[in-house]
């Protein structure tokens, strides 16, 4: 948690943003794994609540009550056969005094507050919600179903904390910098371990030890996986073989839940052959030219095709691809091996904000997302940069057999791409290389002081030197 004037200069900035009106902001309540009182640890508190109120209990709300600029802290004490079996908590009164809110409530009070402004007709802003307990709730006190909320959330609200979020301040700089700290840990535990005979799953597993040991918890599920172009890939129980590539996508969030998130992929012997290195030199060329050439005011956009029509080049010198390359990406040839955005927003969550919908976080009224092409239709990110925003670097070459297979089908774009040439590839697998970007004032810099081994002779020496 900040100091207290943070959060406080904080709900004080969303009051002016939003302008009138009260904001509810729900905290998360603990979620059950498999029965009620299983519940998933560790606990994971909403993230915007944290960014307004800081505090990582369950069970709590706050109000910001913007007509009367009074903020509310709600939810109850904890009684004593809790504190029996998880010990003496903070009251709600001394968590007030560390978010700096005016007052607290008991749970039962948010129904008065809400049915208060109701009667008067006041505006109720909250943000879209992605718990169906928190649903439930909001049906509770406001009367809108389930199914209509997403549409009810205030545009204002999400606006605002857009807005305020998207820029991060230099104390959530120096929390992601911790967080590639621990993601460093991460992905060169994985280089140590990863050779021929372990499963993925052990190595996944000593992963996500470190992320739990060093912070809070991973900042999503582990990818490992020598199906590097299955793109989400969970570990399981195959043994790692000798020549293939395993690819590593892991991050971590610190106490305070600020994210890392960083990919690389390795060859399980710790030696590329020729093949990979010429598919592996062309991603490791377009994630370096995206932190060559972004900065504010470029759109991301424009970075990600930049980097299709760099990766389209070079394939074309492998003979994979063929024909006018602008003419390729504008039709979306690139998309069979690069099926998804550049990068997406990252802070608090690794993918920043997503719960208020990507065309709120990721565009903007000028920069819209083309929702009708394979492949473009997944960007996350595609408006014009700031300084302060963090955004991941993270091109891929993919060879998708059943994608290939579908696309040769259909002739899909075979002006501009050798499917006989690419039958050869269909057990190659994946290759991502992936680092976050701070924007600065003047261009973009990598997050993290110890860079993970990424140029294929570094990972080779690395991968040698420590198995």
């Amino acid at each position: 948690m900040f100091d207290t004037a943070t959060y406080i200069r904080r709900r004080n900035e969303l009051k002016k943003l939003v302008k009138e009106g009260i904001i509810l902001l729900f905290g998360n309540n603990e979620s059950p794994a498999n029965f009620p009182n299983n519940g998933y640890y560790p606990f994971r508190q909403d993230s915007s609540f944290l960014y307004y109120f800081g505090l990582q209990r369950d069970g709590l709300v706050g109000v910001i009550d913007i007509d009367n600029d009074r903020d509310i802290l709600i939810g109850n004490d904890i009684d004593i056969e809790d504190i029996v079996w998880y010990g003496s908590v903070e009251s709600m009164n001394e968590m007030r005094q560390r978010c700096g809110a005016h007052e607290t409530m008991p749970m039962k009070a948010l129904k008065t507050i809400c049915n208060e402004a109701l009667g008067k007709h006041r505006k109720i802003h909250f943000l879209p919600p992605y718990r169906h307990d928190i649903k439930i709730l909001i049906f509770d006190l406001l009367g809108i179903h389930p199914g209509q909320q997403k549409d009810a959330a205030g545009m204002d609200l999400i606006r605002a904390v857009v807005k305020m979020r998207s820029t991060k301040e230099e104390q959530e700089i120096e929390e992601l910098e911790r967080a590639a700290v621990i993601g460093y840990k991460m992905h060169t535990t994985a280089m140590r371990l990863t050779k021929p005979g372990v499963t993925e799953k052990f190595v996944s597993g000593q992963v996500d030890g470190i992320a739990h040991s060093y912070g809070s918890m991973v900042s999503f599920p582990t990818i490992y996986t020598q199906h590097g172009e299955i793109l989400h890939g969970a570990p399981s129980m195959n043994i790692l073989e000798e020549g293939r590539l395993v690819l590593c996508d892991a991050g971590a969030e610190t106490i305070n839940n600020y994210c890392s998130d960083n990919t690389r992929t390795m060859p399980v012997n710790g030696k590329f052959t020729q093949q990979q290195l010429e598919i592996y030199s062309i991603v490791e060329a377009c994630h370096d030219y995206a932190l060559k050439i972004a900065k504010p005011g470029m759109k991301y956009a424009d970075v990600h095709f930049a980097v299709c029509r760099l990766m389209f080049d070079r394939l074309k010198e492998l003979g994979l691809a063929k024909g006018d390359t602008e003419e390729a990406v504008k039709a979306g040839a690139h998309a069979i091996f690069l099926p998804h955005g550049l990068g997406h927003m990252m802070g608090m969550d690794v993918h920043d904000m997503e719960n208020l919908d990507q065309i709120n976080v990721g565009f903007d009224e000028e920069t819209r997302p083309n929702l009708e092409q394979f492949g473009t239709n997944c960007l996350r990110m595609g408006r014009r940069l700031e300084a302060g925003f963090v955004v991941t670097d993270e091109p891929g070459i993919y060879f998708i057999p059943a994608l290939i297979d579908a696309w040769k089908a259909k002739g899909h774009c075979k002006d501009f791409l050798n499917f006989d040439k690419l039958e050869a590839y269909k057990d190659f697998g994946g290759i991502r290389i992936e680092d976050d970007l701070l924007i600065t004032k003047d261009g973009c810099r990598f997050i993290g002081k110890d860079r993970i081994p990424y140029h294929p002779k570094d990972i080779e020496a690395f991968m040698a030197a420590n198995q």
